[in-house]
């Protein structure tokens, strides 16, 4: 019989499968021995045939057919739980069962070759990955693609509903505009700051010392999280009780990790705080990309460019780091800690520079779904684009197309969520400077008003309100790039020395 609690206890199971294959990529990219690749790729297959049919099988099609005809035996959470499960039914039962799991086990492989690659510097090893990835989602997007107008909208819609490349080439032209107009203004009427120190050694266990306490003077609970080490950062949540966070650690460049665990304890922040009555329903309700990233980038730029923070935490981080920059003032230190300077690596650049690493990625996936760019032709497209935006030659793969493992994972259409993330955290964080004062909330050294702020008005919603929504709920308006353009404009016309 096709009642509302038929359907929660099949996306329970399904939300049970789920965490399972999570727990599977967590540990392959943290703890897995080097040679058991092979075997868990098999195990993710299985993993994902499983999930398949509980997700598309006879029983959920008789549920979702049932339930859409006669609504009667629903309240509005059901109806809710309804929606969700035909939108994940209508992107996962479209594609046939045996090309949905050899997609599976091929993202499983890709990883493994991924990380090969990157160990010999050698993007060809990945190369027949990438094929494969695009080439089954170049077979997907015909069956997803409703009124998308281009092949790559029907995957931006995928991470941020609504989006499209019309939209977002709008965005980032804006973007550009005033990324570029301030850069110039500080190189040609500004004073660089000093940010030698940063290069000063601080071990990882100092680094961590610090880095974890700051996060969880800002609400991450250890007691639902860890820390582990990877080679490219990332926060996996299985649920709101067990959201893992990993970094990677250089003792000469302290600013790299602290920084990096203050953007994954946000996220993780936002999956420990969704709202319980979602606990069993998260596998139809994945929180969309960029309002994650809104609460990453929240932590690591809103909060972690802050002279206000930092006139509240750098003592504290002295204090763990002593001696090490007894002799370095609060300003020197704050200007070097906001110093711009381009860089090759994604995860390493300044707020400035960051959505120009977004930028080339959009424009390169753009041009591989939209215009067929070959495969094998993307390494020189990627150096192309950076000597364009950056000034940057590229002189290797390492530091080129396999720095970031998106692709190995089939994330294509992800990365345009970085820069609405940057986007959404400054308009979140100009409408709480409306009641919130910070520096006083700093100074007491209690987060907790920013804390319950953003879980009132963000992270309880989990996946199930749409971005927008929640942005037009929390600020009163839709997207608005000039919040953040201001952000950067105050952050570095103070740390440059700018001429008012």
């Amino acid at each position: 019989m096709a009642t509302q609690q038929a359907l929660l206890d099949s996306i329970k199971e399904q939300t049970i499968l789920s965490e399972i294959s999570a727990l599977s990529g967590w540990d392959a990219l943290t703890g897995m021995p080097k040679d058991a690749g092979h075997f868990r790729a098999d195990v993710d297959a299985y993993l994902a045939e499983k999930t398949f049919q509980v997700a598309t099988g006879p029983q959920r099609q008789q549920l979702l057919e049932a339930l859409s005809a006669d609504k009667s035996a629903l309240d509005d959470f059901g109806q809710l739980v309804l929606a969700k499960a035909q939108k994940d039914f209508d992107v996962t039962g479209k594609i046939p069962e045996k090309d949905y799991i050899d997609f599976q086990r091929t993202l499983s492989e890709a990883q493994d070759y991924w990380a090969q690659a990157r160990e010999a510097n050698d993007y060809t090893i990945f190369q027949p990955y990438v094929e494969k990835i695009i080439a089954y989602l170049k077979q997907f997007i015909p069956l997803w693609q409703t009124d998308e107008a281009t092949p790559y909208d029907v995957l931006l819609n995928q991470y941020e509903p609504g989006l499209s490349v019309a939209k977002l080439d709008a965005v980032f032209d804006e973007l550009k505009t005033g990324i570029m107009a301030l850069r110039h203004r500080l190189e040609t009427l500004g004073t660089e700051p000093d940010g030698t120190f940063l290069s000063r050694q601080v071990s990882k266990d100092k680094q961590r010392e610090y880095a974890l306490a700051a996060s969880q003077r800002l609400g991450y609970d250890m007691n639902k999280g860890r820390l582990d080490d990877t080679i490219h950062p990332f926060m996996e949540a299985l649920n709101r009780d067990d959201a893992r966070i990993t970094t990677r650690w250089d003792e000469h460049n302290f600013q790299m990790a602290v920084l990096g665990i203050f953007h994954e304890a946000g996220h993780g922040l936002f999956e420990q705080n969704v709202a319980s009555k979602y606990d069993a329903v998260r596998a139809v309700m994945p929180i969309s990309m960029s309002i994650h990233e809104s609460q990453s980038l929240f932590n690591e730029v809103m909060v972690g460019r802050s002279k206000a923070f930092w006139q509240a935490e750098y003592p504290k981080m002295q204090a763990v780091f002593a001696p090490t920059f007894d002799d370095i003032s609060f300003e020197t230190f704050y200007n070097g800690w906001i110093k711009t300077e381009a860089t090759l690596i994604r995860t390493e650049a300044d707020p400035l520079t960051y959505p120009l690493h977004i930028i080339i990625r959009y424009e390169i996936e753009k041009a591989i779904f939209n215009d067929n760019v070959p495969v094998a032709e993307l390494p020189q497209l990627w150096r192309d684009k950076y000597q364009e935006y950056l000034g940057l030659t590229v002189p290797d793969d390492l530091t080129g197309i396999l720095q970031d493992i998106h692709w190995a994972g089939g994330s294509f259409g992800y990365f345009p969520s970085y820069a609405l993330g940057h986007l959404y955290a400054a308009q979140f964080m100009a409408t709480m400077q409306k009641t919130l004062d910070f520096e006083q909330i700093y100074a007491s050294g209690d987060y907790t008003p920013i804390f319950e702020w953003r879980k009132q008005h963000i992270w309880q919603h989990g996946g199930a309100v749409d971005p927008g929504d929640i942005l037009m709920a929390a600020t009163g308006e839709g997207l608005n790039p000039q919040y953040w353009l201001t952000v950067m404009n105050d952050l570095y016309a103070t740390a440059y020395q700018l001429p008012k």
